[in-house]
C-alpha cells in the first residue's frame, strides 16, 4: 500500500533504520488503519503518502532528539490510532509500550495492529487520569509520549504523573508548541518538570511541527492528576 522508499529515505533522513521487518510492519499497519477507518473513526488522513509524512515520519522524528534503549518503559497517553506509540514500537521492537485510550474500539484497532504484525504492547481501556493514580502505572515509566491530544498545560498534567524522576515527557505539537510551552511554565514546575529541548521543525511536505521535551526532576505531588473536568476547566 505504502511507497517503501519514501518512507525509508525520509526515516534515514533522520537518522531511522527501520530494520528488516520495518517497512513492511508499516505497511500492514498502513492497510489496517485505512480499513478499519471506515468504520471506526481513526484518522482524517488516508491517502498512503500523507499517512507516511503525517504519521509515521512525523511520529519518528521523536528518535531524532530521543535515543531508546531496550526494554525501556514508554506509555502513549490518548494514543488514538497509536500515534506516536504504535511507530515507536515498530521502529525499536525492544521497547516496552503502553497504550492508552478511553476508547475500546481504538483499543480494539491496537490489539490487531499488534498481532498482524508480530509485535507485543500493552492496551489499556481507561481514561489518563485515573491510569496516573494507579500504583501500577504511576511514576512507573522512562517515558511518557502524546500527539495532538490536548493543550500542552493540559497534557502535562496527564502525562507527568506517570513518568518515573528522571524520565521524559514527549510530546509533540503543531506549529503552535512554543506558544503552548510558554501556556505550561507553571504546570511543569508545579508537577515536576524541567524543559530539557524544544525544537521547531518542518516535516517533509513543509508542515510546521515542534517537539517538546521534558524531564521529570521530582516526584508529582500525589494530589496531581485531578479529576478530567478539573484538569480542563482550571489547567495549572
Amino acid at each position: 500500500m505504502i511507497n517503501y522508499e519514501l518512507l525509508q529515505s525520509e526515516a534515514e533522513k533522520i537518522g531511522v533504520d527501520l530494520g528488516e521487518y520495518g517497512a513492511d510492519r508499516f505497511d500492514s499497519y498502513a492497510e489496517r488503519l485505512v480499513r478499519w477507518n471506515e468504520h471506526v473513526n481513526l484518522t482524517a488522513i488516508t491517502e498512503p503518502d500523507d499517512i507516511v509524512i503525517k504519521h509515521f515520519i512525523d511520529c519518528l522524528y521523536i528518535m531524532k532528539y530521543v535515543a531508546f534503549k531496550k526494554d525501556e518503559k514508554l506509555v502513549d497517553v490518548g494514543t488514538g490510532a497509536g500515534f506516536p506509540g504504535m511507530p515507536l514500537l515498530i521502529a525499536n521492537p525492544d521497547l516496552d509500550v503502553t497504550f492508552v485510550d478511553s476508547m475500546e474500539k481504538r483499543i480494539g484497532f491496537l490489539r490487531d495492529v499488534l498481532k498482524n504484525i508480530g509485535l507485543t504492547g500493552t492496551r489499556i481501556h481507561e481514561r489518563a487520569e485515573v491510569v496516573g493514580k494507579d500504583a501500577d502505572y504511576r511514576e512507573k515509566f522512562d517515558y511518557a509520549t502524546a500527539r495532538a491530544v490536548a493543550p500542552l498545560n493540559v497534557l502535562c498534567e496527564y502525562c507527568l504523573p506517570l513518568v518515573k524522576v528522571g524520565g521524559l515527557f514527549v510530546s509533540l505539537k503543531g506549529s503552535s508548541g512554543m506558544e503552548e510551552l510558554k501556556a505550561a511554565e507553571n504546570a511543569i514546575n508545579v508537577l515536576g518538570g524541567e524543559v530539557a529541548n524544544a525544537v521547531e521543525y518542518q516535516l517533509p511536505n513543509g508542515d510546521g511541527r515542534s517537539i517538546i521535551i521534558i524531564r521529570k526532576i521530582s516526584q508529582t505531588p500525589t494530589k496531581y492528576p485531578r479529576k478530567s473536568k478539573k484538569i480542563d476547566t482550571k489547567p495549572l
